[in-house]
């Protein structure tokens, strides 16, 4: 059986999509971003909570910052991309719910009482959405350098307050010259796939 989705967009999103470690000089706009959200929003999280964040570091200053608490192999990368997104998990999220599904609106205090319950949720369910924003920057034709390798508690500190959880930076751009590493083996199908 084949994909409904024709193999160019395949390819785009999935295939040929690479973490770009490098990017043109190429700007990044508001309306990209936006454009990217207003896709991406429609992903599927637990009881459509919307826990993701998304800090844009757009100044000089804010970069000199961030990229302070780069780990050291990606700084360089961090500094010179065109644009780079602080992703993180808002623990407050439940206060949306009785908006975002009105189907349950109990849900908030049913299952979202205690702050050990809503960062679990929000740590899942804003790595979902921080998932499906990557694949939106691919499918807005840009590259996407998602890194964890980057001092999150400083990150929290610096840009963030105590109601948020950084999960990574993404560097984002056109890919520039020698953007990506070769293409990585994958597992196979029956490696990963078991049927009971």
């Amino acid at each position: 059986m084949s994909l409904v989705l024709d193999a160019t967009a395949q390819d785009l999103l999935f295939r040929e999509a690479r973490t770009a470690n490098t990017f043109t000089d190429e700007p990044v706009t508001d309306e990209q971003v936006q454009a990217i959200y207003d896709l991406v929003k429609y992903g599927p999280t637990a009881f459509n909570q919307t826990p993701l964040r998304i800090t844009l570091v757009r100044s000089p200053e804010a970069r000199e910052r961030l990229v302070q608490h780069m780990a050291e192999g990606n700084q360089a990368k961090t500094a010179a991309a065109p644009l780079v997104a602080i992703l993180s998990a808002d623990n407050e999220f439940h206060e949306e719910l009785p908006t975002l599904f009105p189907a349950f609106p109990q849900a908030k205090d049913l299952f979202f009482s205690t702050r050990p319950a809503r960062e679990g949720a929000a740590a899942l369910n804003a790595a979902l959405q921080a998932a499906y924003f990557i694949i939106g920057i691919r499918a807005a034709g840009l590259a996407a350098g998602p890194m964890t390798g980057v001092d999150l508690e400083g990150v929290r500190k610096e840009f963030l307050d105590d109601d948020h959880t950084p999960l990574m930076v993404v560097n984002i751009g056109k890919p520039g010259e020698g953007a990506s590493y070769p293409r990585s083996p994958r597992l196979a199908y029956d490696e990963v796939v078991t049927t009971v």
